[in-house]
């Protein structure tokens, strides 16, 4: 019977730590553990940006210094320019402005307040504005208007190739 008392009182210390550890795991006894992430600003995917400090140069490089104006585009509009071009201009702008440039997108009828611009028209603005103030439109968007795409297309030779594309289909759909 001592033997049985003995094992019963070992059984009992071994197991309360146990129980005490399954307690908390259930959240039945709730202990507030300090991290610092939870104490940190965060930012999800689609949330907005910090803004960048005034006149810092992002690690790509200068896209372009604002007292300098508009840049000028550094990529030749050769066929390599133009497939690369059409393949970004597919995924990040004929959304709303159509495959053709001409803004009748699948999303533009949703965009009822500020449709998206026709891009080819004869009196489209963007006939009139030079490769490096499209260029900046794409990576800064307009405000209100059209999202920022510097995030969808990151690298500035995706954009100019945009650009290059954005000429093509002007081109193209010259009278």
């Amino acid at each position: 019977m001592a033997v049985m008392k003995r094992l019963l009182i070992v059984l009992v210390i071994l197991a309360s730590p146990l129980a005490i550890g399954l307690l908390f795991t259930y959240d039945i006894i709730k202990i507030e553990w300090i991290s610092l992430m939870e104490i940190q600003p965060s930012y999800r995917v689609m949330e907005d940006p910090l803004p960048l400090p005034p006149r810092s140069v992002p690690v790509q490089g200068a896209a372009y210094i604002p007292e300098l104006g508009a840049p000028t585009n550094p990529v030749p509009a050769d066929e390599a320019s133009l497939a690369r071009g059409k393949a970004y201009y597919d995924v990040a702008c004929a959304l709303c402005h159509g495959p053709t440039g001409k803004g009748d997108g699948p999303f533009s009828g949703f965009l009822v307040k500020y449709p998206p611009a026709n891009l080819v028209a004869p009196e489209a603005n963007a006939r009139q504005l030079s490769d490096g103030a499209i260029f900046l439109t794409i990576t800064n968007g307009i405000e209100g208007r059209m999202p920022a795409l510097i995030e969808n297309l990151p690298e500035p030779q995706m954009r100019w190739d945009v650009v290059n594309y954005v000429r093509h289909l002007q081109q193209q759909a010259a009278p």
